[in-house]
């Protein structure tokens, strides 16, 4: 597969509903509510980690896009020769544009589109092209069930170095799955598949389809539960993520916890419900003790930062520090990794770096293993 038109298409909205405690990012009240409170796009960072793997081939392909966010503005500020093929008309680009961008870039000779979003860019991919040439997606969005992204922006740019040195990189049929965002909100997962896309593939640089609505191991997450109890220390702040995992210790502490969201906790009480970036912040310069974070893995994917929890955002994380993190996971969630470490995906690649290694995770009542965690980049 040779590379001479690349097409990029930017959700420039996606992932502002994650910081805003909002599990997603569609409607347009859903956008101005998440500017309104401060929430920083991020769409064209994670963009410009993918692309900068292409810098050094900037003389070999041209960029296919829409004008300004959704494209152009990103790779002319790389250096890359850009050819615009239109542009959105509105405040806001939509999802009808993303789909338009797809459809007239594909008709402009488009080898490969790079589109740079959530599930639900990814639905607009599978309606507007389809399988009728090869697609990646860069991951932006705050729900990422379906299989067609690569694990982080800097691991999709080295799918797309490994094409334009002309490495083996195989095509492989992946699902788009994508939820009701309003059923999301409270607090009922079921996805839907939409279709596939032509994606290519090369080692554990794609992620998996998200697991949701599998039978919860109660017994498994009771003995996690009262672990961690055990370890919770007086007039200490607990960020505590989100899952069935972490849901399972705030009502042992009879709390009335967010599956989806993320909650405080001190002195086994609750704070603060469902949480935004902006409280997270507030709350740890309020608190005078120590802060840490609870948090588990994504099942079938295993991403730890990144994936739903946006909300915990790089300075934060930073600020917290890697040593006052507690991961929880069941062993089942761990095996089905099948080996592949837990990965980070924070937004902040000197952090998903610093972060990396061998971390402790506790599985159960006095057990606990170390289990590699990583940024997904291959050294």
């Amino acid at each position: 597969m040779q590379l001479k038109k690349l097409g990029l298409i930017i959700n420039p909205w996606a992932g502002v509903g994650g910081p805003a405690g909002l599990k997603g990012s569609d409607g347009a009240d859903t956008l101005e509510y998440a500017l309104a409170v401060g929430v920083e796009p991020q769409a064209q960072k994670r963009a410009a980690l993918a692309l900068r793997a292409l810098q050094p081939f900037f003389d070999q392909f041209e960029i296919l896009c829409f004008a300004a966010d959704m494209g152009q503005t990103v790779a002319q500020k790389l250096g890359f020769r850009v050819s615009v093929v239109g542009s959105y008309a509105g405040e806001y680009s939509t999802a009808e544009d993303s789909e338009r961008a797809a459809r007239l870039i594909h008709r402009a000779g488009a080898d490969l589109i790079i589109f740079v979003g959530g599930d639900g860019t990814a639905r607009n991919m599978a309606n507007a092209v389809g399988e009728s040439l090869p697609l990646l997606g860069i991951p932006a969005g705050v729900k990422m069930h379906s299989a067609c992204f690569a694990i982080s922006p800097r691991a999709g740019g080295e799918i797309l170095r490994r094409l334009m040195t002309a490495k083996l990189v195989h095509l492989q049929q992946r699902e788009v799955r994508d939820i009701d965002e309003q059923a999301f909100r409270q607090g009922r997962v079921s996805t839907r598949y939409y279709g596939d896309l032509k994606v290519p593939e090369e080692g554990h640089f794609l992620q998996s389809v998200k697991n949701a609505g599998r039978e919860v191991e109660a017994l498994a997450v009771a003995d996690i539960a009262a672990e961690v109890i055990e370890e919770l220390e007086p007039d200490t702040l607990y960020i505590v993520g989100p899952g069935s995992t972490t849901l399972a210790l705030l009502s042992e502490l009879d709390c009335v916890g967010t599956l989806l969201g993320v909650d405080l906790l001190c002195n086994n009480r609750l704070l603060k419900h469902d949480v935004d970036t902006q409280q997270i912040r507030q709350a740890m310069q309020q608190h005078s003790g120590a802060v840490k974070i609870i948090v588990t893995a994504i099942g079938g994917q295993g991403h730890l930062f990144g994936r739903g929890n946006q909300q915990l955002s790089p300075d934060i994380l930073t600020k917290v520090g890697r040593d006052n993190l507690l991961v929880v996971a069941t062993k089942t969630k761990i095996t089905e990794l099948g080996g592949r470490p837990l990965l980070l995906d924070s937004g902040e690649p000197q952090l998903d770096e610093n972060w990396s290694g061998f971390i402790p995770v506790i599985t159960g009542y006095r057990d606990t293993i170390l289990y590699p965690l990583s940024n997904g980049d291959i050294n």
